[in-house]
């Protein structure tokens, strides 16, 4: 029986040499049956000529767009219009093995659920800075997915649409309040680290950007009508700060 179709989505703009290492890891998976889809913001450095020899070396495996668009969110939402997998999730930073794909695909199909996500450390070059492990939860106490481990059925999107580009930082916190506040989504949880994210993304790399994230944050609780949204606010906080915490 055939293996469900996984379409991993890069956004990249200018980062050639990020660009061919992502390229590298996703052709690197186990998993048979994958579509990488690249959206390009339009880059000048050199990226679509990365672009163009990942397409020729791995033929249909490879799905592509260069063109202007209004930042990441916006690239993801082409990303997922493109994609004609089954699964649908995102890489930018690095899987911890090559069969992190393999091991998503397959508890989801066991479980029968909707996704799957698992745990992630914050990286600043080989030194772990924040620990990623929040199991199961419930939106409403301050728990969610880390959004790079988390990969969907189509389905979902189909269901529930895409991020919404009004948010600068937090627009995958709102798609995640969205889909899985009212318990429809059903997620696997794989309980080991799926990915190694580099610390100083958008929303972590000034105290002024986190801030900045827990009011969009904010925004997306009361929008999503989560009741008493200061209460998960103050949550999620407690969450954030416990992931600093070392663990031997």
């Amino acid at each position: 029986m055939k293996k469900p179709k996984v379409s991993v989505i890069t956004a990249t703009y200018n980062d050639r040499e990020n660009l061919e290492r992502i390229i590298r890891q996703v052709s690197a998976q186990d998993y048979e049956n994958i579509e990488h889809i690249i959206v390009d913001g339009g880059s000048s450095d050199g990226t679509l000529e990365v672009i163009r020899e990942a397409a020729e070396k791995y033929g249909d495996r490879i799905q592509w767009i260069s063109e202007p668009d209004k930042g990441i969110y916006d690239a993801l939402n082409k990303g997922i219009r493109m994609a004609s997998g089954d699964i649908i999730g995102c890489c930018f930073d690095e899987y911890a093995g090559t069969d992190v794909l393999s091991k998503m695909a397959d508890i989801m199909e066991k479980e029968g659920t909707d996704g799957v996500h698992g745990d992630l450390y914050y990286m600043e070059g080989e030194k772990i800075v924040r620990r990623w492990h929040q199991g199961q939860g419930s939106i409403r106490f301050g728990w969610m997915p880390g959004h790079p481990t988390l990969y969907l059925k189509k389905s979902v999107y189909d269901t529930f649409g895409l991020y919404k580009t009004d948010y600068r930082i937090s627009a995958d916190y709102e798609f995640m309040i969205r889909i899985l506040k009212d318990g429809k989504v059903r997620l696997s949880y794989l309980p080991e680290v799926l990915i190694y994210m580099s610390h100083g993304g958008t929303s972590t790399n000034s105290l002024g950007a986190y801030l900045a994230g827990m009011r969009e944050g904010h925004r997306a609780l009361k929008e999503n009508g989560v009741s008493f949204a200061w209460f998960t606010d103050l949550c999620r906080t407690f969450r954030v700060l416990a992931q600093f915490i070392k663990k031997k």
